[in-house]
């Protein structure tokens, strides 16, 4: 038996359509085979919400009079980029304040899709066709012409764990990571997650229709550091941080229930996303798929206080209990992601589609399969 988009879209307008996440259609595994998940669902839903540092928005500001050839742009003090046009910008999450090192591009975002005005500041050179220097004024979402969230990288596969073997608190984009291995910090939906549930992406590449951030957006590519060359476990899920979507959306349909500013202690500004991503049961592979469950799914432990050594696995059973065993000694572990969120969103997606309000998209292009990671390398 199999199925396609147009006949699950057709039971989608009709109304008919089954919809379970990903956690109902786990505990629905433990007495079903994928044959008969396939034959009774139609669409499963994935969610994650993390922090995910690689993410931006491309704003336009229209015109003023005289115009303005923006070279240097400042969003609350904020440092934007002035290398697209006259008046574009592209903001990233860790743009930061430099005299207030908390607040970045990540608030930013978060206070423009929150209705706030936001302070426009940019300096030009003064050319012929864009005479004035200078221009100091405020901004809103309903003044400017276009608010693009457009992220290069988001919800990873499944990222590693880290820990801290060396003798002193680390802080890092994981959190502040403990001396001797005192605590373990991870960051994934697990079961739930969207890569995970199409860990070769059948389902995932351009075009994808997604949730994203409350209002529904699209992959528009593989992200970066897409990486298929991680070893796969016995389930062929990758063991470690593997593929990536990048992910775009308008951002006067957001909310910021779903996208929220950070900031992690010495480290910097980071910003939270909400994405959530249906997999259509096609066939019985992608039920198997879905049925996956925290026990089945590996990743690596990373020591951050040795260069990032790979120094074991564990899966998000161990993790989700608060405690794993490695090495002899219990670590307590704790989620910089939110599974409630990720929750939130699979059900609320799950709603979309059972009500009519979202139908499924094929990927236009398939995601690729034989990239790896390329390391920089320093000219001495």
């Amino acid at each position: 038996m199999t199925k396609s988009y147009e006949e699950i879209n057709e039971n989608i307008r009709q109304g008919k359509a089954v919809v379970m996440t990903a956690e109902e259609v786990s505990r629905m595994a433990e007495e079903m085979s994928p044959k008969e998940i396939l034959k009774k669902v139609d669409v499963v839903t994935t969610a994650t919400f993390g922090a995910m540092c690689s993410s931006g928005a491309i704003l336009n500001f229209g015109h003023a009079t005289p115009g303005i050839r923006m070279e240097k742009i400042l969003l609350n003090d904020v440092p934007a980029s002035s290398g697209l046009a006259a008046v574009d910008t592209f903001i990233g999450a860790t743009d930061i304040n430099p005299e207030n090192p908390k607040y970045g591009g990540a608030h930013v975002i978060q206070d423009l899709i929150d209705g706030k005005e936001v302070k426009l500041e940019a300096w030009g050179k003064g050319t012929d066709c864009y005479p004035r220097r200078h221009i100091s004024t405020h901004i809103s979402l309903d003044s400017i012409n276009e608010a693009i969230l457009c992220n290069p990288r988001n919800a990873y596969q499944n990222y590693n764990v880290a820990v801290n073997t060396s003798d002193r608190p680390l802080y890092t984009y994981m959190g502040i990571l403990l001396p001797q291995m005192h605590n373990a910090s991870y960051s994934s939906a697990g079961e739930l997650s969207p890569l995970i549930n199409d860990p070769e992406c059948r389902t995932i590449g351009l075009g994808t229709k997604i949730f994203l951030c409350g209002a529904q957006g699209y992959v528009t590519w593989n992200g970066t550091q897409f990486n298929t060359s991680k070893p796969l476990n016995k389930h062929d899920i990758p063991v470690g941080n593997a593929r990536t979507l990048a992910l775009t959306g308008e951002m006067r349909q957001m909310s910021s229930q779903y996208l929220r500013a950070g900031y992690f202690e010495r480290y910097g500004v980071s910003i939270y996303i909400g994405v959530g991503v249906p997999i259509p049961m096609l066939d019985e592979d992608l039920a198997h798929r879905v049925s996956i469950q925290n026990k089945d799914i590996d990743t690596a432990i990373e020591d951050y206080g040795n260069g990032g050594e790979l120094i074991g696995t564990t899966n998000y059973a161990a993790l989700r209990s608060g405690e794993i065993e490695f090495r002899g000694k219990k670590i307590h572990t704790a989620p910089l992601s939110s599974l409630a969120k990720a929750r939130e969103i699979a059900d609320t997606l799950k709603t979309w589609i059972q009500n009519g309000e979202f139908q499924l998209t094929a990927p236009v292009r398939p995601m690729p399969t034989d990239t790896s990671m390329k390391q920089l390398k320093e000219e001495i």
